[in-house]
């Protein structure tokens, strides 16, 4: 089989990549990406250069490229590009015979927009932090007297912790608000001790296969990942992918309230960051998807080993020919 990952340089476009080199599928591996010094280009058998999604040629270059390859399955592997496959993916499935694994394009907004997905849970009765559209002045005061301090600022549409601030009063909420726009304002629920990513399998409005692990931070990525059974917030989980309705894979973040209730503060509807090391846990949730999509092969909660995962850097050398060589 053929097998395109798109944004080969992205966190989440080498999990994906490192997933499927874990696995036990016998595939030809495609990456693709604007920048030809993107690593994950060279754990490919084939790369390619793309546009930048928001560039208007990014269309044409997927089409050519879809053309050219004729992949088997295409994995989106950067939040960036999610809107367009989501938009396409039934016309890029017919026109190329192949299976783009993406969310439809109302789960994509919701999973984008922080404060859209806090709706979206008060909207089916499920539990998330109180929040606040930053420019509705009111509503952010209602959210004070409602919740009190300490509460999180953050950029509705954003990643990796980039422009979160924790405020402690209102000098610093005002601090944190002032001159900016496109934020929502949250409670802030728990402690980093509590803190937790989660992956479902949706196909067919049912949730196939769930995990669940404890992590530590840094930098907005997990560093440090803690796996386990987590039977009863892996439970929860399965509420909240069933509540979704993603087209196969699902991240959700959460941390516990007081009360061991898990609050969601973020969605990906997509493979995550930490896809690779749910991967090293038994869990593989890419090749479970690429089985599902290709073979019909059912998915089976797999066992996940407990343990801890330890994150590290590592280095590549790659030469200059095969640099000149990206199309």
């Amino acid at each position: 089989m053929k097998i395109l990952v798109t944004g080969a340089g992205a966190v989440l476009g080498q999990g994906i990549i490192k997933s499927l080199r874990q696995s036990t599928l016998d595939c030809t591996l495609i990456a693709a990406d604007p920048n030809p010094l993107s690593s994950g280009l060279y754990w490919a058998d084939t790369a390619y250069r793309l546009p930048f999604a928001a560039d208007p040629a990014f269309g044409d270059r997927i089409h050519e490229l879809l053309d050219r390859e004729r992949p088997d399955v295409v994995l989106v592997g950067t939040d960036v590009e999610l809107s367009y496959f989501a938009a396409e993916r039934h016309r890029l499935e017919a026109l190329f015979r192949t299976h783009v694994l993406v969310s439809d394009p109302r789960v994509v907004a919701i999973a984008d927009d922080k404060l859209e997905t806090a709706r979206f849970f008060e909207s089916v009765g499920l539990p998330h932090p109180a929040s606040a559209c930053a420019e509705d002045r009111d509503a952010v005061e209602a959210l004070v007297e409602c919740v009190g301090f300490p509460l999180i600022v953050k950029p509705r549409i954003g990643a990796r912790s980039v422009g979160v601030s924790l405020v402690r009063d209102r000098a610093e909420l005002a601090q944190a608000l002032e001159g900016r726009i496109g934020l929502v304002v949250q409670e802030c629920v728990g402690n980093p001790e509590c803190e937790y990513t989660a992956s479902a399998l949706v196909f067919d409005g049912m949730v196939q296969a769930s995990v669940v692990m404890r992590r530590d931070l840094r930098d907005g990525n997990t560093y440090r990942a803690y796996t386990g059974d987590y039977p009863e917030l892996n439970e929860q989980v399965r509420t909240l992918g069933e509540a979704l309705q993603p087209y196969g894979p699902a991240n959700f973040q959460f941390r516990l309230d007081d009360r061991g209730i898990p609050r969601v503060f973020e969605i990906n509807a997509r493979f995550s960051g930490t896809t690779p090391l749910r991967a090293m846990a038994g869990f593989n949730e890419v090749e479970m998807c690429v089985r599902k999509l290709l073979y019909g092969t059912p998915i089976v909660q797999p066992p996940v080993r407990s343990g801890v995962i330890l994150r590290l850097l590592d280095e590549m050398f790659v030469p200059r020919d095969r640099i000149d060589a990206v199309r």
